[in-house]
Order: structure tokens, then C-alpha cells, then sequence
């Protein structure tokens, strides 16, 4: 064992664990008197079963059918990643400028920087089309449980059980695609499985873009700010459906602009499509993701965010592609290292383990549930110890598109090919014959290598398996030969035969036995991994199948035991969250229910006009009719996470009065708990965003179709 490096990790945790202590202290809080809270399992509610009755109490208001009909059908899921909203009858898409951040410079016209400067089309033929980009419209929902649960119970294995499950969605699938051939349909797992819904959705996949404002004024702090509050950022975009003769969408759902100005204790609802939360797993899963998952990735990610920082640094911030990978990945950073904090934290981990014990002794309570479920504690935390003693090496074989540098995918690809070339030439397809090699490396040689980039992919690799494999690892003291750090990958990239195109070329041209011979430091990591790894990743599968079957079962207890009452997990599908707007105390102060344009100047002359507090010149010479004291971030006590990006967020009117785009830093618990104490969603008002576009950007006509519901 490498005890020097075991030590320092028990000294990481110690360290957290000693803050969280002495918070608890300084509180007067003992971890073993903390209960769970009413809401511990979140907010998010479906639209199967809204809490009717719970809006009724607490907010005096009971939605209608036609209220949920309107927004349900008025939001959207967008792409596959993010959320949105019709907010015209003419196919008008509001949603986060972060969710197309990445697709912009695909649509650059020549000379253009639609990251760095913006977008407005002025006219309908000026709107651009995003290839490849769809938005997705919830419009039936259809109760499936007993169907895919009797199936489940005819046979005996976990994978047996999992096999027939999938079997019997495709089955329902296809079978409601021959009824109603429109829609687009998934099987929806809710309690990982006690529930199953089958989602109708309409597809519209001619999206163009009509607005989205510069970076910099989008993301004003860059990463420092992410994740905080006080805000200030136009994280906005407007795009809009075509149909497929070309025209704007007719849309007879949508939702309506607020006029009134935002209050705080307002009661608002977020309508979106939340990623995934894992509030039903047991302490066992959430002590092996806290030690095997958010304890192994957060080094990567700082590692990362320092190569991405350096590249930025060198270009002088003016590289917006580079930027948003910072951004991308310093977002990613604070994510893990702040829910690994929240993980660690002994207050957390007691109101999760009084819910357990609750839930445990109530179902132990009762001789039909007992003799059910009973089992499922003891055999999840036996299969979490059993893939704790395997999870370090799996991750530090397995490469990443995340992380790994290329030369590892060109590597893979490579033993891949030779596999193929090792059959005689007439049983392969003609891809796979010698004289179409160069079109072949083409597909998987990557066009825009970067040899910083990947050098500095490499050390972050190299700092994986320094981490995470044992110091006397044959594989990779034979790779590196006794170097480390920047010494290992100059060694690496000196011995290396495959950086160029035309090197994978040659190599490939001489066939299988000079590909599986090669000395090629990536393909002899690849050469001897992939057994290993093989056989490592079946062993967690089959943990991994018994572990989904014992989470239905968890699903269908915990569903059994308190019904509606606690919403299901996310799942990337539509949900109503509901909350308040309401400011917070923090860092010894009092966070404001709301912030003005005012704050952006104040960032951009506090911080010497640099990046990332740099704004476009202009904002030193406003607009006159341009009112710096309007409304322009707001925080929430909403339910959210990764996925509600572009949620609306309205009145008890299903009016607009805000777009979701981002979590405080006291909110990443929230994957495992949710707490009202100081966890927030922040959001861009409706109102700063017509008052940008009308009287800064001077984009009259989106105003107009924004305020009046339709193009004029």
C-alpha cells in the first residue's frame, strides 16, 4: 500500500470531517439527535399526481386539469439535456444561453463569433437553423406498472428480471407507435421501477435561432460565480420551431408573459425536466458514491479545470471555444467537490440515516412488507462493498471522453481494427480492406487535435492512475518506466508512434501483428488492460443488476409506505416544483431576494474590467431609456438540479416571471436531500429579460411577440 498518499487521503477527509464537527458543535447540534425533515425527498413532483390538496394549504391555490393540461404541454424538454418553453403561438422557445452554448460556433457564418458577440435575427428569414437540435413536447401519459412488473415476476434472476423488463417496454412501445404513430414514446421508470409511466411526446426538430446575448453578458463572472448568488447573468435564449413546410409552429400551448414585477414569499412553480437525484438510496450507496465516486473524480476535475485555465490564460481569454471549456468543466468541478463536501458532512449523513431507520422500521412493522422487502438493506450494502473492492482499478482503466487524451481512443480504436485484420480479406466488409485504411483512420483520427490540450490530458491521466492503482502496478510501471508528472508525459510522447494521422495510417496499412506488437506506449496500455478490465467490468455488472432489482423493490416499498406524498427520484422528465421567492443568510450577511443591473457594473469596475468579469464595451456608454434598477436574478426555494436549465418559472397564473438557469452553492446536497434552509434556485426575471432585449439590445420585434404572444 502506498501509505503515504493513504495518509494524506484520510487527512482530506478528516479535514471535512473535523469542519463539519465543529459546525455541529458550534450549533449546538448532535449528529445522533438530527431527524429527517418533511421534504428530505424533494419537491419534485409529477404530473401523474401534483399535490393538489398541498398547494391548496400552503399557497391557498388548487390547480385545475386545464392549469396542469396548459403546463404540461407549454413545456418542453430541450435536446437532451435541458429545459424550455413555447412562450408565443408562433413556436417562440425560451431557454438558457448556456444549453446552446456549445452549438453556436457550428453555426457561425464566416468572420463570425456568435459566442463572443451574440445573435439577434432582425427579420424571420435572418432565424438560423441548428442542425441536429429538437425539442420535445410531453402530450400523453399512460399508467404501465402492472404490466412490466407481472412480466418481472414470472422469472427468477436479477438479469433474467432486467432482460424481460426491457423486452416488455419495447413491446409496449411498439405497440402504442402502431395506434398513434405521431408521437415518440419511453417507458418512464418512477421509484426505480415501484411505478412505470409510458411518456407520449411530439417532436419538433426544425429549431432556429432568433436571440441569444454575448458571453460575457450571459455568464458574467465565469466561473467564480457559478453557483453563487448574488447573480448576474442574462442567461437567456430565444429560439423557434419550424414544421416541415418551413413555417413557424402553431402552438396551442403556451405560456404568457407576466407584467407584474416580482415580490418576495411570491409563491412561483418550476416546470422542467430535472436529470437525475438519488434521494431513495440507502446509506450504503451513499457511502460508497461519496468514497468511490465523488472522492476519486473531484482530483480529475480540478486537475482538468487547471489545464483548461492555462490554455485560457495563454490565449488572453480571447479563445470563447476554450472559455466555454472552462466553463464546462469548472461548472462540473464545483458540482463534485461541493456534493462531496455535503457528503462528508455528519449532520447530512444523520438525516439520511433517521429517514432509513424510519422507513426500515415500518416495513419491518408489517409481516406482508416485512417478508418482502425486508432483505433489500442487508443485500445492497454486500454488493456496495463488494464493488468498493474493484471500483479504483475499473476507473483507472477505463479511459473517458471526459479526461483521457485521444492518443488513448486512437490507441483502442487501433486494437480494435487489428481484430478485424486478423480475419482473412474476404470475410471482411470492405471498410475493413487494406486499400481503405486511410478513409477508415479518418473516421477515428480526430480532425482538430490539439497537442497542448492532449498534453495536458495526459498529466491528468497520469494523476488517475497515480490515485487510483497501486504504486507497483506492472502495467504502468512498464509504461512510464519509474517518471512522473510532466517528465512521464514528455517520456510517453517521445515513444509514441501514433500522434499523427499518417503514422496511424502506416501502422494500420502493416496489419494486425504489427498493430498487437507495436511498443507504442497507448496501444501496450490498451494491449494490457482490456482483459482485466473485461472481466473487472462483469463482476460489476452482475452487482449492478442485483442492485437495480433491489431498488425497485426499494422503489415499490418506499411507494407502498407513503405514496404520492414522497415525488420519485428525477429521471430527466417532466416535473412541477413548487417554492417560494425568498433571500437567505450567508457568509455573514443576508443574501437579497433579487439583484439589479446595477450589480453587473459594479462586478465589471470592482474587478478592473478583466475576465471574467470583462463586459462588452458599450456597457460603459448605456442606453438612456436602458433602467439599471430593474429586477434582474432572483433566488427561490424551488426543487432543481442539473436538467431544469431553460425551466420557466411562473405565477399561480402560469405566467412567466422568471427562467431557471443555475443552483447556489448550498444547493448540491440536493442530488441527496433537499433543504429549504438555504438552498436556492437562481433565476433571470422576466422582467430583466424585456428590458434587455426591448431597450439594450433593441430586438423590438422579439419584444413585441414576447409581451403580445404571437409575431405582429
Amino acid at each position: 500500500m502506498n501509505y503515504r498518499k493513504y495518509f494524506r487521503a484520510t487527512l482530506f477527509s478528516l479535514f471535512y470531517l473535523a469542519v463539519s464537527f465543529s459546525q455541529s458543535i458550534f450549533t449546538g447540534l448532535d449528529p445522533d439527535t438530527v431527524k429527517a425533515q418533511k421534504f428530505d425527498m424533494g419537491k419534485m413532483w409529477t404530473f401523474e399526481n401534483p399535490p393538489l390538496d398541498y398547494f391548496d394549504e400552503l399557497y391557498n391555490f388548487r390547480p385545475t386539469e386545464e392549469w396542469l393540461n396548459k403546463v404540461r404541454k407549454s413545456a418542453l424538454k430541450f435536446g437532451s439535456g435541458c429545459s424550455a418553453s413555447f412562450v408565443s403561438e408562433d413556436g417562440l422557445i425560451m431557454t438558457n444561453h448556456h444549453c446552446i452554448r456549445g452549438t453556436l460556433a457550428k453555426i457561425n457564418n464566416e468572420g463570425e463569433d456568435l459566442l463572443k458577440n451574440g445573435f439577434y435575427a432582425e427579420t424571420p428569414e435572418d432565424e438560423r437553423k441548428i442542425a441536429g437540435l429538437f425539442v420535445s413536447q410531453l402530450m400523453l401519459i399512460e399508467d404501465v406498472t402492472d404490466e412490466i412488473q407481472s412480466a418481472m415476476n414470472t422469472v427468477e434472476s436479477d438479469s433474467a428480471k432486467v432482460a424481460l423488463r426491457d423486452e416488455k417496454i419495447n413491446e409496449i412501445k411498439e405497440r402504442k407507435l402502431k395506434i398513434n404513430p405521431e408521437l415518440d414514446y419511453k417507458v418512464i421508470s418512477l421509484y426505480y421501477g415501484g411505478k412505470y409511466s409510458l411518456y407520449g411526446y411530439k417532436k419538433y426538430n426544425d429549431i432556429r435561432l432568433v436571440f441569444v446575448p454575448e458571453l460575457f453578458v450571459a455568464k458574467l463572472g465565469g466561473d467564480f460565480d457559478n453557483f453563487t448568488y448574488p447573480r448576474y447573468g442574462l442567461d437567456c435564449a430565444f429560439l423557434r420551431a419550424y414544421d416541415e413546410e418551413g413555417k413557424p409552429v402553431k402552438c396551442d400551448y403556451y405560456f404568457s408573459w407576466s407584467d407584474e414585477s416580482i415580490f418576495e414569499d411570491q409563491p412561483v412553480f418550476v416546470v422542467g425536466n430535472p436529470g437525475s437525484t438519488n434521494r431513495i438510496y440507502t446509506v450504503a450507496q451513499l457511502e460508497f458514491i461519496r468514497d468511490y465516486q465523488y472522492r476519486l473524480q473531484t482530483p480529475m476535475r480540478k486537475d482538468l479545470y487547471a489545464v483548461y485555465e492555462n490554455l485560457v490564460n495563454a490565449s488572453n481569454a480571447e479563445d470563447t471555444k476554450l472559455i466555454a471549456s472552462l466553463y464546462s468543466t469548472g461548472n462540473g468541478l464545483k458540482v463534485y467537490s461541493e456534493t462531496y463536501k455535503a457528503l462528508l458532512d455528519p449532520l447530512f449523513m444523520a438525516r439520511k440515516k433517521d429517514f432509513e431507520n424510519q422507513f426500515k422500521e415500518t416495513v419491518q412493522s408489517d409481516e406482508e412488507l416485512n417478508e418482502k422487502y425486508s432483505h433489500i438493506w442487508d443485500e445492497i450494502a454486500k454488493n456496495r462493498e463488494d464493488a468498493s473492492a474493484i471500483a479504483k482499478e475499473i476507473y483507472g482503466y477505463t479511459i473517458n471522453s471526459y479526461f483521457s487524451p485521444k492518443y488513448l481512443f486512437i490507441a483502442q480504436n487501433l486494437v480494435k481494427l487489428a481484430e478485424k485484420l486478423k480475419l482473412p480479406s474476404e470475410e471482411r466488409s470492405r471498410e475493413f480492406q487494406i486499400e481503405n485504411i486511410d478513409s477508415l483512420v479518418g473516421i477515428f483520427f480526430p480532425s482538430d487535435i490539439d497537442p497542448d490540450l492532449e498534453k495536458g490530458k495526459l498529466l491528468v491521466q497520469l494523476n488517475v492512475y497515480k490515485n487510483n492503482l497501486p504504486s507497483d502496478n506492472e502495467i504502468i510501471q512498464n509504461m512510464l518506466k519509474g517518471k512522473n508528472g510532466i517528465e512521464a508525459v514528455e517520456y510517453l510522447l517521445a515513444n509514441s508512434k501514433i500522434k499523427t494521422k499518417a503514422e496511424v495510417v502506416e501502422l494500420a496499412k502493416e496489419g494486425a501483428d504489427a498493430i498487437y506488437n507495436s511498443d507504442d506506449p497507448f496501444i501496450l496500455f490498451i494491449m494490457q488492460t482490456k482483459d482485466s478490465l473485461n472481466e473487472l467490468q462483469k463482476k460489476n455488472r452482475v452487482l449492478e443488476e442485483s442492485d437495480i432489482i433491489n431498488n425497485q423493490l426499494l422503489g415499490e416499498a418506499l411507494y407502498q409506505v407513503y405514496g404520492d406524498k414522497i415525488p420519485p427520484d428525477a429521471t430527466g422528465t417532466l416535473r412541477i416544483s413548487d417554492g417560494v421567492i425568498k433571500g437567505y443568510n450567508y457568509n455573514g450577511t443576508r443574501a437579497p431576494y433579487k439583484t439589479t443591473f446595477f450589480g453587473s457594473l459594479d462586478r465589471y469596475y470592482s474587478f478592473g474590467k478583466k475576465f471574467p468579469f470583462n463586459l462588452p464595451a458599450y456597457w460603459e456608454n448605456l442606453p438612456a431609456e436602458f433602467d439599471l434598477s430593474t429586477a434582474f436574478n432572483f433566488v427561490s426555494t424551488n426543487d432543481i438540479i442539473g436538467g431544469n436549465s431553460g425551466s420557466p418559472v411562473l405565477n399561480i397564473n402560469a405566467e412567466v416571471v422568471g427562467l431557471a438557469f443555475d443552483g447556489n452553492i448550498e444547493s448540491h446536497s440536493g442530488r441527496f436531500i433537499y433543504t429549504t434552509e438555504a438552498n436556492r434556485t437562481v433565476s433571470v426575471s422576466a422582467e430583466a429579460m424585456i428590458e434587455a432585449i426591448r431597450d439594450l439590445y433593441k430586438a423590438d420585434r422579439l419584444a413585441s411577440e414576447i409581451l403580445n404572444g404571437k409575431i405582429k
